[in-house]
């Protein structure tokens, strides 16, 4: 974005979650593709209001780097990282979490999107949307 396109703009950050069905690098990516879509449709986001990306995975999923799916979907200028989440005895398995840092204009509120059983992570934030 440039200097007067940020202007009106406010720093977000926009979280979400879904579960993979199971540890394969088909399922961690299509899960990723969905969570992603699903967060820059609610938001009516372009790329170049994407600041970068945190990716979390519990420690049951290591067969592929979620941000691959984000590389995949053309978000080539946005910083990305991937990470482990703490694991927490009892914790739900499978799932791929996103904080996604953006631009949002002024006075918009940030849609979060947990898909699924991941509702169930942040039932709060879901009844809210």
């Amino acid at each position: 974005m440039t200097d007067s396109q940020v202007e009106g703009m406010k720093v977000t950050a926009i979280r979400g979650a879904v579960q993979a069905d199971e540890n394969t690098p088909s399922a961690i990516l299509a899960a990723t593709e969905e969570l992603m879509r699903e967060i820059i449709g609610a938001n009516e986001l372009e790329s170049d209001q994407m600041i970068s990306a945190i990716f979390t995975t519990t420690e049951d999923l290591d067969a592929e780097f979620p941000a691959v799916a984000a590389r995949r979907m053309g978000l080539n200028e946005v910083p990305l990282m991937c990470a482990r989440e703490i694991p927490v005895p009892g914790a739900m398995p499978g799932v791929i979490r996103v904080m996604l840092h953006t631009y949002l204009p002024a006075g918009t509120t940030a849609r979060h999107v947990y898909l699924g059983e991941t509702r169930n992570l942040r039932a709060d934030l879901d009844a809210a949307q």
